[in-house]
C-alpha cells in the first residue's frame, strides 16, 4: 500500500472506529496494528510487517489463516447462497453441522441451537435452563456461578459472571445470582472439599429456586487463565445432579482442541445439561456459536402451538449458511489430519519450554492448560504491577516489534497458539516473549 493510503486508514481508524475493550484515549494517541492479510500462523500489517499470531486472533483461529480447505468451503457455499433464515426453515450446512456436533460431543447432548458468538451461546443456555423449568411448572430464577467467572458481555452472561473490572458498572441492570469463591484462589489456602461443602450448603437452602450451576470449563479464562484443581469441575457437576440442578458448561474459550482434547469436559468425564461453544467453531473464519443441550430439555418445549411453550429466541443470522459450511470443514480437518493426535507432543514440548520462564525475577507464576498459557508478571515475583504501569502491554509491544502478536490480560502475558504451529515456531514465540519480559524486568 502507498504510504498516503496507510496514513489515511490510520486517521479514519482513530476518527470513526470505537474498538472493544480499548481505552480509546490511548488508542487515539498510540494507534494499533492494522492487519491486511494472513497466511498460516502469520499475520501481515499494512506496512508488510510479519507477526506470528500467538493469540489465535483472540483465541478463535485453529488451523491457521487463509487455509485452503476452509477457503474452498466458504467459496463453494457462497456460490450457492450466503444466508437463508432458519426461523421455521432450514439449510443444508446447518443440518449437517448439527449432526456433526452431536457426533463429537458427549452422548447426552442431542440438540443444537445456533447463535453468533460465545456470549449469545451462554445467554441462550441461561434462558433455556430457566425456561425449561418454567415449562415444567417450576419457578427457578436463581443461578450459581463463581467469582472470577466470565461468560460474555450480554446482560444474562454478565449476571452469572464476576470480573469486577468488566462487570461492576452494570450491576444495577443484572438479575440476582449466587457467587462462590474462585476455585483457583480458594484452593490455594483451603481444601477443595470446603468449597464443595459451601456449594452443598447453599443448594440445601435454594435448590428449589435454582435453575443451574454455571462454570467455565477447565479454567476461568478472562481472569487470567485461572485453572481448577483436577476433578473439581466433575465434583461440582455431580453435586448439581444430586440436587436436581442443571449444569451449564462454558466451552467457548477451551473448546476445539485448546486443552488437548476436543472439549475439556472430556477430561473430567462430564456430560452437561447445556454446553456453550464458539470461538474455534468456525476455525476463526466467521461469527458462529452454538448451545448444545439434551433431548430431555428439548422435549420440555414441545407442545401444541397455542400453548406457546416453544423457545422465543433467535437472531437474524442464526444457523448462517456460510458460517456453518466453514465450521463443518473445520471439524473435518480435525478428523482427516488427526489434529489432536499431533497436538499432544506439541503441548508437552510447550510446557517443558515454559519452565525456563521461572528464572525471570518478574515472573510470578505460569498457568497452563493444553495450548493455553498465562505468564503472570510481578515485581520480585510477588508485588503486583499497578494498572497505570500497563506492564502487560509494554511486554506485548516489545514482542510485536520482534514479530510476535499477543494481547495481555492485565499483568498476564497470554499465549493461545494456533493448533497448526510447529515446535520450531513455538521456540520463536517463547524466545521473543522471554526476552521481552526480561527486558521489562531489567528496566532496559
Amino acid at each position: 500500500m502507498k504510504i498516503e493510503d496507510i496514513e489515511l486508514l490510520e486517521k479514519l481508524d482513530k476518527t470513526y472506529f470505537w474498538h472493544p475493550f480499548t481505552q480509546m484515549k490511548l488508542y487515539e494517541e498510540e494507534g494499533g496494528i492494522i492487519f491486511e492479510k494472513g497466511e498460516g500462523i502469520y499475520l501481515y500489517d499494512v506496512y508488510g510487517n510479519k507477526y506470528i499470531d500467538a493469540i489465535s486472533s483472540l483465541w478463535c483461529n485453529i488451523h491457521g489463516h487463509n487455509h485452503p480447505r476452509l477457503n474452498k468451503a466458504l467459496i463453494d457455499q457462497l456460490q450457492k447462497v450466503a444466508h437463508t433464515t432458519t426461523l421455521g426453515n432450514s439449510n443444508i450446512p446447518a443440518i449437517l453441522l448439527a449432526k456433526k456436533l452431536v457426533d463429537i460431543t458427549p452422548s447426552c447432548l442431542q440438540r443444537i441451537f445456533y447463535s453468533e458468538d460465545g456470549a449469545e451461546a451462554m445467554e441462550i443456555a441461561i434462558k433455556l435452563s430457566y425456561h425449561y423449568f418454567k415449562n415444567l411448572g417450576e419457578e427457578r430464577p436463581y443461578f450459581i456461578s463463581f467469582e472470577g467467572a466470565y461468560h460474555g458481555d450480554t446482560l444474562g452472561s454478565v449476571s452469572v459472571g464476576s470480573v469486577s473490572l468488566f462487570h461492576d458498572t452494570y450491576k444495577p441492570l443484572l438479575f440476582k445470582t449466587y457467587k462462590l469463591p474462585s476455585p483457583y484462589f480458594f484452593t490455594k489456602s483451603h481444601k477443595q472439599e470446603e468449597l464443595l461443602d459451601m456449594l452443598e450448603k447453599l443448594l440445601k437452602d435454594i435448590k428449589d429456586k435454582t435453575s443451574a450451576i454455571v462454570m467455565e470449563s477447565g479454567m476461568q479464562a478472562a481472569s487470567g487463565f485461572l485453572t481448577y484443581p483436577k476433578g473439581f469441575m466433575k465434583n461440582v457437576y455431580e453435586i448439581a445432579k444430586h440436587y436436581g440442578i442443571l449444569f451449564i458448561a462454558d466451552e467457548v474459550a477451551t473448546g476445539f482442541g485448546r486443552t488437548g482434547t476436543m472439549f475439556y469436559i472430556e477430561q473430567e468425564s462430564i456430560c452437561p445439561d447445556l454446553m456453550a461453544i464458539g470461538k474455534g467453531l468456525s476455525g476463526g473464519y466467521l461469527p458462529l456459536a452454538a448451545t448444545i443441550t439434551t433431548k430431555e430439555i428439548y422435549d420440555a418445549f414441545l407442545d401444541k402451538y397455542e400453548e406457546f411453550k416453544h423457545f422465543f429466541h433467535g437472531h437474524t443470522y442464526t444457523g448462517n449458511n456460510l458460517a456453518c459450511a466453514v465450521a463443518l470443514d473445520n471439524i473435518n480437518i480435525f478428523e482427516d489430519e488427526k489434529i489432536l493426535e499431533h497436538l499432544r507432543p506439541k503441548i508437552e514440548y510447550l510446557h517443558n519450554r515454559l519452565k525456563a520462564f521461572n528464572e525471570l525475577n518478574n515472573v510470578k507464576e505460569i498457568r497452563k492448560l493444553g495450548f493455553m498459557v498465562a505468564i503472570e508478571l510481578a515485581k520480585d515475583k510477588k508485588i503486583p504491577y499497578e494498572p497505570k504501569e500497563r506492564i502487560g502491554f509494554k511486554v506485548s509491544n516489545i514482542a510485536k516489534r520482534h514479530g510476535i502478536f499477543t494481547r495481555p490480560l492485565g499483568n498476564n502475558i497470554i499465549l493461545v497458539l494456533p493448533l497448526s504451529i510447529s515446535k520450531e515456531e513455538i521456540d520463536i514465540v517463547l524466545d521473543v516473549i522471554f526476552k521481552s519480559i526480561k527486558t521489562i524486568g531489567e528496566g532496559i
